[in-house]
């Protein structure tokens, strides 16, 4: 497993930016895959966009595709999320997360064994 720590989160008017960064510790971040997902309050934890351990292949969901991209660098240990365009229905507290199958890419949160803390994102209308 490795340690997580995102940062990044924060209040934000609707069409406006936010960029979440997920920092790693551990030789071994190369190797994962690395995702996010979110939760809403009342609202069960989901998926929102996943990268191979190479950065070749990347995941998203259908409400955000085309508004956030998933990007991460191996030499600094980070995975980094930029949402752009936000919506009101983008506020959730958003979590990274490592998946030691780092060839693939799931979008259910059994594919990763290691998760941050969250940090909260709230886009104001």
């Amino acid at each position: 497993q490795v340690q997580l720590v995102e940062s990044g989160g924060g209040l934000v008017q609707a069409g406006g930016s936010l960029r979440l960064s997920c920092a790693a510790s551990g030789r071994t971040f190369s190797t994962y895959a690395m995702a996010w997902f979110r939760q809403a309050p009342g609202k069960e934890r989901e998926f929102v966009s996943a990268i191979t351990w190479n950065g070749v292949t990347t995941v998203y969901a259908d409400s955000v595709r085309g508004r956030f991209t998933i990007s991460r660098d191996n030499a600094k240990n980070t995975a980094y999320l930029q949402m752009n365009s936000l919506k009101t229905e983008d506020t959730a507290v958003y979590y990274c997360a490592a998946g030691p199958s780092g060839r693939y890419v799931y979008t259910q949160t059994v594919g990763y064994d290691s998760w941050g803390q969250g940090t909260q994102v709230t886009v104001s209308s």
